[in-house]
């Protein structure tokens, strides 16, 4: 099997970028609106604040299968930076193939060359699946609960 490769995104990835985000979120359940896709655009860039939110293309076989956004952030409790797995997502025809494990890994690896001391991401609650994966990457239940309000 040829290795799945996590290259940061540039202008011209953006169509495709785009295309993946929007099915993404709406497989999950919360479409993309203009403010999102206009953010998700902007990661690429990588200008002012969205310089915080390094976009990923994921590449497998010749072609761009999915992708992920690093969320970087500091915390004071974790000891530094920090981040988020915003995003993380494969097409679901390349599914199943053990390639959302190296995805995951490959945005763990992308962190650590970040200088990320922890690590964090959200699952939809109905995503056992993903959950599983993961929690055998060494991912834990916070036992948190994850609050959001829009400004």
């Amino acid at each position: 099997m040829s290795p799945l490769t996590a290259t940061l995104a540039r202008p011209d990835d953006i169509p495709v970028l785009l295309a993946l985000a929007r099915a993404f979120h709406v497989e999950d359940g919360h479409p993309m609106d203009a403010a999102a896709e206009a953010a998700t655009a902007a990661s690429v860039h990588g200008v002012g604040d969205a310089a915080l939110a390094p976009t990923y293309l994921l590449r497998w076989r010749g072609g761009v299968v999915g992708y992920f956004v690093l969320s970087l952030g500091y915390s004071p409790e974790h000891g530094g930076t920090d981040a988020f797995i915003d995003d993380i997502y494969l097409v679901p025809e390349v599914r199943g193939r053990g390639l959302g494990r190296v995805a995951v890994e490959a945005a763990v690896a992308a962190a650590r060359e970040r200088g990320v001391r922890v690590m964090m991401l959200e699952v939809e609650k109905h995503n056992e699946r993903a959950y599983r994966l993961y929690e055998s990457l060494g991912f834990r239940d916070t036992e948190r609960r994850l609050m959001r309000r829009y400004l």
